[in-house]
């Protein structure tokens, strides 16, 4: 990977407003919950944004909380033993855990990239998928989310109803209010088209 160098310009005014989009209170919430859902043994980071990117970094801790999520027969994602130190494979085991979240149901549009984790463009955006999988796992309520449930939002769930044949032939009579009104209507007073205005001085 190339090193880049500082920002200037609009480019830096972009991501000045990245950076202030990282939530510094949500990121201990966060650090909590995945040492309570992954064991001490991931250890904590040092405060602040670098901190939360270089524990995150590797992958490793990140494909331990999406395995953490799932029973212990099915483990979406393989954990090397030793942390990578090469690049191609830290960036491979960030994409397994994308992978990983997107199966276990985190959309598309609440995923990062894996460079905004790699390069710390957008701590925000990793930020938001942590919070999302979080939701999900309070929502599932499958006995394998620890930490306290207040911590995320629970998603929420769709309310099926069931109609019976004669209800669904019913509904098939009744005209809609969408659909307009045709009551009081006439055509009285209308004239042709291209017929000039009648004006009596």
């Amino acid at each position: 990977m190339a090193n880049k160098g500082p920002s200037y310009g609009m480019s830096r005014e972009v991501q000045s407003k990245i950076e202030k989009k990282y939530d510094d209170e949500l990121e201990e919430r966060l650090v909590e919950w995945i040492i309570l859902q992954c064991g001490s043994d991931v250890g904590r980071p040092d405060r602040g944004r670098l901190g939360f990117q270089v524990w995150l970094k590797n992958g490793v801790i990140l494909s331990k909380l999406v395995n953490s999520l799932h029973p212990d027969g099915s483990k979406p994602v393989k954990v090397p033993e030793n942390p990578p130190t090469m690049v191609f494979k830290q960036m491979e085991q960030v994409a397994q855990f994308l992978k990983a979240a997107e199966d276990y149901g985190v959309t598309k549009t609440d995923m990062f990239q894996t460079v905004d984790l790699f390069e710390g463009k957008d701590l925000a955006a990793v930020q938001r998928t942590l919070m999302a999988l979080g939701s999900l796992a309070v929502t599932k309520n499958d006995g394998h989310y620890r930490g306290d449930p207040n911590w995320f939002m629970k998603k929420a769930q769709e309310h099926k109803r069931e109609f019976t044949d004669s209800q669904l032939q019913e509904g098939k009579h009744v005209i809609g209010l969408q659909m307009g009104s045709n009551r009081g209507a006439s055509q009285a007073g209308m004239t042709g088209y291209g017929r000039p205005r009648q004006i009596i001085s």
